[in-house]
């Protein structure tokens, strides 16, 4: 065995290790140098190779009419932008060789700036020092505009290569545009952020969760890997009937065009489960134009004026200080009140008299309420306010709206003497006449709700459900305040007095023939702040309250208008309240054809002249099959209009001669569109004079149409 040669062995390794020494050595030095010197530079090149916890966003929840219709969604908006550093100089020279194109393509799309704009807008970005990320158009785009822009040249190019990059947000979309907009809500621009309404209110429960996630570089592309996936926003099921609101806004600002209102207040509410189905809040701009820039119904708090004397009678009747055979002497409309004059609004006609109780409030008179409610109340107003808050019209009705006002009644305060520090002995008369109160519409229509609903008051419903993914994962039921505002007797009492109001007293423009309406109108004089009720142009709020119909109440409404100057009454409002009342009956309304026939109907008209085969089907529909049918020859021929006599069961039907395709037909006793029908597909055009049945033709039947043939069609 060859024995180790130390004397050359042992140099060899220390050389090996002293080496591996200065490696590891030079190693940790550049390690540390990276840590320190270099640290910037490659932070930022980790940077680009990976990012943490990159949000993503979650979508916000919809929001949906009773009946499903949606009414506010989130759709993708897209901000674009343009990296001009990408790409080096063959980008460079690209864009040169494009920019006129790509400015020409811009200006199609966005044709508020010119092609010339466009490009002087780009190239200065090019220069700019924030041509990494500069703003192709300055405001947020659909998609399908965004897919147009993606078109152009360079445009069309990966990221890395042409520079242009884009990002995506959600932006709120309401389908009905401004309906029912302050109810709603709305959100601020950019910002996933509500601002007032349903939006603001079920802000928690619409929002969601956002996600988040780490993106990784992997082959010069990002990807994207989900850490936490985001929580979209659940949905939510409104009250309000997108065609209810519809009628309600129309009928609001015809009135207020009308009688040149400034603000229009309308509420619908369903009797029996105190659901919203409509609120308007119109106000007029500047420029003439109608809009809903606050929820007037919710938050103004104001003197209600007349429709407040329903509660100050009921609470005289509910307390058993008067009935309904108690007579008051109104004398000439004025009475003295503790040294001021009260008047009603006749008094320049002589006032009304002696009254009743149901006439006073038949007639609203002022004169009367306020000298049942002092007689009876004056030395101990605590227990008339005590009867209102009993009656539930001073109630907190918990609006989720942001703004909402809650009732301001006034309560008698004594102090340790026993005199009262806030009360007059004018403020009680006042107050039983819709004065020295504040009360919100919303809160006025609650309590004749409740008189609606056989005395039972419900917390006025916004939103019924939440949903999410189609299922209902939470329900908001209605909600009763009261059970009773007052006895069963006084309830009675009022609802024939307020339907008494409508058939012969001061609320006949709400009358309708279809069906019984009950309700109160009123009228109150607004007061300018400091300056009181006598400064100027007086302005008014005109209002009604009521419900339809009467005999089996299904809905209440209260309108309110506000407007300077005379002329101004509550029947402005009630007109309001018949149209809005008008239309809704009719939409709600469905019946069934079987319903149009009776066994002991009079005799049946007779079929006019006409199309025949749509006067076939119907007739059929209605079980009016036709016994005699028309002859072979008759049915083969597309041109029959007119009298030649047949029966049906019960029904003449007549049908004239029938006329080659160019000679004119004879249309009298025709309705516009089957006369119309008749003659235009012959090539003749044609004029209309007057509605209803063709009573003259200009060119008689028989004529021999020439091109360019004009028929006057006279209809009475």
């Amino acid at each position: 065995m060859k024995k180790l040669d130390h004397k050359n062995t042992i140099p060899r390794y220390t050389f090996i290790g002293l080496a591996m020494v200065a490696l590891v050595l030079v190693i940790i030095g550049k390690a540390l140098y990276t840590m320190t010197a270099q640290r910037d530079y490659w932070m930022k090149v980790s940077d680009q190779q990976k990012r943490d916890s990159v949000p993503l966003p979650q979508t916000r929840g919809n929001i949906f009419s009773c009946d499903g219709q949606l009414m506010a969604s989130s759709l993708p908006e897209y901000s674009m932008f343009m990296d001009f550093e990408v790409g080096g100089e063959k980008k460079d020279s690209l864009w040169d060789a494009k920019v006129d194109s790509i400015s020409m393509g811009l200006a199609q799309i966005f044709p508020e700036k010119t092609a010339e704009e466009f490009k002087e807008y780009l190239e200065e970005g090019r220069h700019s020092k924030k041509k990494r990320h500069w703003p192709i158009y300055k405001k947020r785009v659909t998609y399908n505009v965004f897919s147009e822009v993606k078109k152009l040249p360079i445009f069309n190019l990966p990221k890395n290569m042409g520079g242009f990059h884009y990002e995506k947000n959600n932006a709120r979309s309401r389908p009905f545009g401004t309906l029912a907009g302050r109810t709603i809500g709305a959100m601020f621009g950019r910002k996933d952020t509500a601002r007032f309404g349903l939006e603001l209110s079920y802000d928690s429960v619409l929002r969601g969760t956002p996600g988040i996630a780490h993106s990784r570089k992997v082959r010069n592309q990002m990807l994207k890997l989900t850490d936490i996936p985001p929580v979209n926003g659940e949905d939510i099921v409104t009250t309000i009937d997108v065609k209810i609101q519809d009628i309600a806004e129309k009928a609001v600002v015809d009135e207020m065009r009308e009688v040149d209102a400034n603000v229009g207040v309308a509420i619908v509410m369903e009797v029996a489960t105190g659901d919203i189905k409509a609120i308007v809040n119109m106000s007029k701009c500047a420029d003439g134009t109608y809009q809903e820039l606050q929820n007037h119904a919710v938050s103004d708090l104001m003197e209600p004026g007349s429709v407040f004397k329903t509660a100050s009678i009921m609470v005289a009747l509910d307390d058993g200080v008067v009935d309904t055979t108690y007579k008051v002497n109104t004398g000439n409309g004025i009475y003295p009140m503790h040294g001021r004059e009260m008047r009603d609004h006749n008094w320049r006609r002589g006032g009304y008299g002696t009254l009743t109780v149901p006439q006073i409030i038949q007639n609203s008179s002022n004169v009367g309420t306020s000298v049942i409610i002092d007689k009876f109340y004056g030395n101990d107003p605590e227990r008339f306010v005590q009867g209102i808050h009993r009656i539930g019209l001073a109630e907190d009705l918990h609006i989720p709206l942001v703004g909402a006002a809650k009732p301001r009644v006034r309560i008698p305060e004594k102090d340790s003497h026993g005199i009262y520090t806030n009360w007059s002995k004018t403020t009680l008369p006042w107050m039983s006449i819709g004065y020295e109160t504040m009360i919100p519409p919303i809160s006025t229509v609650t309590f004749y709700n409740a008189i609606a609903n056989n005395g039972r008051m419900m917390r006025p419903r916004f939103v019924k459900q939440v949903m999410r993914e189609g299922k209902v994962v939470r329900e908001y039921p209605p909600q009763v305040i009261k059970e009773h505002i007052c006895k069963e007797s006084t309830l009675s009492k009022v609802r024939t007095m307020l339907e008494q109001v409508v058939s012969k007293g001061t609320g006949k423009k709400a009358r309708s023939t279809k069906f019984l309406v009950a309700g109160k109108t009123g009228t109150a004089q607004v007061a300018k702040g400091k300056l009181g009720y006598h400064s100027g142009v007086m302005n008014y709020l005109l209002s009604f309250a009521g419900y339809f119909p009467a005999d089996a109440p299904r809905y209440s409404c209260i309108v309110c208008l506000q407007k300077s100057g005379l002329p101004a009454s509550g029947g402005m409002s009630a007109t309001v309240f018949h149209n809005i009342s008008e239309g809704v009956m009719a939409h709600d309304i469905k019946l069934d054809v079987s319903d149009a026939r009776e066994e002991f109907s009079s005799p049946i008209p007779d079929v006019k002249a006409g199309d025949m085969e749509a006067a076939e089907k119907v007739l059929d529909i209605l079980g009016l099959a036709v016994a005699q049918g028309w002859s072979k020859e008759q049915k083969e021929k597309k041109d029959t209009w007119g009298i030649a006599s047949r029966t049906t069961k019960g029904v003449k039907m007549e049908q004239a001669p029938v006329y080659q395709a160019d000679m004119m037909p004879d249309v009298t006793g025709m309705g516009a569109r089957d006369a119309i029908y008749a003659i235009e597909r012959r090539g003749v055009a044609t004029r209309i004079i007057g509605r209803g049945k063709v009573v003259s033709q200009s060119l008689a039947a028989g004529h021999h149409i020439n091109r360019g043939d004009t028929c006057i069609l006279k209809f009475e």
